[in-house]
């Protein structure tokens, strides 16, 4: 089993209160006489070097401007926030599968550019809704939540049409072993990959398939993440979701897209390729 959530949010926090910790080292400074100059206790000095106590906003722009660092202070902040916030445990938000689907409808209705990446399996939002069922019952029941498939497979479904709208673009980016996992019966994959075929000549969409015998690789096939704008980052893995707001993560992400987004391919060259995989199911 990997770590859980909440080991990781304290590493990530106990990796802020060690940059703070260097910051107070390298001033010259006390935990007492940096108390002083931040106007509290030297007992929270202590608890937030030591990772007991998550600083505030205002704490951080204090100590930074204490040490005579004050520059470091909205890194410093976002990654204390990310900290106590990265980690959200799949097992307490997936009670129902529907509300997981309808989770973040706020992100959904103010994001106007999606980036996508997948290496396993078709992108949400552009999922029909046999594929959708079928991947949202398997997962109910590795998890051993009651199966709720249709109905969100249906709210994935429903979610999906706000590429749709006018304004927004969605760049979405596969490896080609992606539209080989079978995710529902022949007919269901067929009908997805039915839909991926129409899917990259819609307005605002730009699909690739990175091609397995693509060389040379620049960026080895990733976890699955998608890109909100350029502030935020959700990255799905079997235990979480990691969600990411630091700057330099964030552009860490976003280099990471334009590569893969490079070495795919598109028009009839990525339909050559959902035609092959669709051959494959007969």
């Amino acid at each position: 089993m990997p770590a859980s959530p909440s080991s990781s949010a304290q590493a990530a926090r106990e990796a802020v209160a060690a940059r703070l910790r260097d910051l107070r080292r390298g001033a010259g400074l006390t935990v007492s006489e940096l108390a002083g100059l931040c106007g509290w206790h030297h007992s929270k000095t202590s608890r937030i070097e030591n990772g007991r106590t998550a600083p505030s906003a205002g704490d951080i722009r204090r100590w930074c401007g204490a040490c005579g660092h004050p520059d470091e202070a909205p890194d410093l902040v976002v990654r204390s926030m990310s900290a106590e916030s990265m980690y959200s445990e799949w097992r307490h938000q997936v009670q129902e599968l529907e509300k997981l689907q309808n989770s973040w409808p706020r992100i959904f209705a103010e994001t106007r550019l999606f980036r996508i990446y997948s290496s396993t399996l078709v992108p949400g939002l552009l999922q029909t809704e046999g594929y959708a069922g079928g991947l949202l019952g398997t997962i109910a029941r590795f998890r051993g939540y009651p199966e709720e498939g249709d109905e969100a497979a249906r709210a994935r479904v429903d979610r999906s049409r706000i590429i749709h709208d006018s304004g927004r673009r969605a760049v979405l980016v596969v490896e080609e072993t992606a539209l080989y996992y079978r995710m529902g019966d022949p007919d269901a994959m067929a009908a997805q990959l039915g839909y991926l075929l129409t899917a990259g000549a819609l307005p605002a969409v730009s699909l690739g398939v990175i091609p397995r015998s693509v060389e040379p690789r620049t960026v080895w096939p990733l976890e699955t993440f998608h890109v909100y704008d350029d502030a935020f980052v959700s990255v799905e893995l079997l235990s979480a979701e990691v969600n990411i707001t630091q700057p330099s993560e964030v552009g860490l992400y976003l280099k990471a897209f334009e590569e893969l987004r490079r070495m795919a391919v598109y028009g009839a060259d990525a339909r050559a390729l959902v035609m092959d995989a669709l051959a494959s199911l007969r």
